[in-house]
């Protein structure tokens, strides 16, 4: 079934952004050990494309509205050989999606001194995709791949049935005007709690037009010992793994804003949320679209806070947002938020944000193909000041993604901040 219907709120934000230089666009990386053929990921990529309705989507501008229609062009497939996979990387997230074509690129980098170490970079439009979504697409081209390499006829391919838009899949509470009432006053209340608390975010190092910015990205990796020593300890310390780094990157940030002074820094922290749960009907990982949220949380870090308090009242914050319709209005409100923050650039609208999608359930070998790491993040290149965290838990090594926006915050400070969030856990943990 085809994909015909016009944008909810969320989806349209999520294409304003798109469109000022692909900011906030889903971007998964996979590390694959194998001869990984391109003319074998084309064959997968078509299979796919078929199988998902979304990848055969693009958006179009029809009577002033902004809609979904069936008739997307091939899936762009492109092979490259350089030993950088992170130049790499860095390119294809600050370049917009062709959405008027397309929802989605893909790219095969291959190294030029071994022919068996793979990455396979897939660019997803965020109105379509999210973090599980987009890694869950990764193991499913992994095993087209291998049944196309071992001779399998995929001469059939069920596609997944159309969702509805989000709006239908709300709690009833938040339906109608009922729901519009809530979203309303949810964002008065976000609005004046930022004028209560006043969080503070990192400099900007140098104030550029929006068209003028690019997403940064920093990468850093746990190894096996300490994401385990991490996971024992959060749960000894009676709070969650997201509860830690969020704690972890406010320190981290609190640093680097007060240079190492212990003194009163409050910051404002973006969880993000998968909704999948807690949707009218449920949604499978399996299912290409965007289903999350994000709550707000504020925090005063000062000389008697405790890494493992902060983590515990982060996870309270989180409970409480949880259980609030506050989670769903954010959805319906989207795109005015988009908007409004566009006519701030110079403005962070949060201190640091944090997107983590836990241990990743999927197969770790396809065939003759072995997957070695995989780990996503949504480009950040339109909000200076924001630090933001993409987090993903493979083979029992912790992917840590850190993007943001240069040249308002610089390559040599993301570094700096980089490595004091993971000596800051170590430190939590070794105590």
């Amino acid at each position: 079934m085809a994909v015909n219907r016009q944008l909810t709120p969320i989806e349209e934000g999520l294409e304003i952004i798109n469109q000022t230089g692909g900011s906030f666009n889903v971007v998964t990386i996979s590390r694959i050990i194998g001869c990984l053929d391109e003319e074998i990921l084309r064959k997968a990529l078509a299979i796919v494309q078929l199988r998902h309705p979304l990848l055969n989507a693009r958006i179009v501008n029809s009577l002033n509205r902004l809609c979904f229609e069936a008739g997307a062009i091939q899936i762009p497939l492109r092979s490259v050989h350089s030993q950088h996979w992170q130049e790499v990387v860095i390119a294809e997230m600050n370049e917009k999606i062709a959405s008027d074509a397309v929802l989605a690129r893909c790219i095969l980098v291959k190294s030029p001194s071994d022919n068996q170490i793979n990455y396979l970079i897939t660019i997803l439009h965020h109105a379509i995709s999210d973090g599980l979504s987009s890694v869950q697409l990764h193991s499913e081209l992994l095993t087209y791949c291998q049944k196309i390499t071992d001779g399998e006829l995929v001469n059939s391919v069920e596609s997944l049935p159309v969702l509805p838009p989000i709006a239908e899949l709300l709690p009833e509470s938040m339906q109608g005007w009922r729901g519009k009432i809530k979203g309303i006053f949810s964002l008065l209340n976000l609005q004046f709690k930022h004028l209560w608390y006043r969080p503070k975010a990192l400099k900007f190092e140098q104030c550029v037009p929006i068209e003028s910015r690019r997403c940064g990205l920093v990468h850093r990796q746990l190894d096996k010992e300490l994401t385990e020593k991490l996971v024992d300890f959060c749960r000894q310390e009676k709070t969650t793994v997201q509860g830690a780094l969020c704690a972890a990157l406010m320190f981290a940030a609190a640093n680097q804003i007060s240079g190492y002074e212990r003194k009163d820094v409050c910051l404002s922290c973006w969880s993000y949320v998968n909704l999948r749960q807690r949707l009218r009907s449920l949604v499978s990982e399996n299912n290409l679209n965007v289903l999350i949220s994000s709550i707000t949380s504020f925090h005063t870090l000062n000389s008697k806070t405790t890494f493992w308090d902060l983590a515990r009242e982060v996870r309270q914050n989180l409970i409480a947002g949880l259980n609030s319709d506050n989670l769903f209005s954010i959805i319906m409100m989207y795109k005015q938020v988009i908007k409004f923050l566009l006519t701030q650039p110079n403005h962070a609208p949060a201190s640091v944000s944090v997107t983590n999608i836990g241990k990743v359930k999927i197969p770790k070998f396809y065939g003759q193909l072995e997957l070695e790491q995989i780990s996503f993040l949504p480009a950040q290149g339109v909000f200076g000041g924001v630090v933001s965290l993409a987090v993903s838990t493979f083979d029992s090594k912790m992917n840590l993604n850190f993007t943001f926006s240069l040249p308002a915050i610089s390559q040599n400070s993301m570094e700096k901040l980089a490595d004091n969030l993971v000596v800051c856990l170590k430190n939590a943990c070794d105590f």
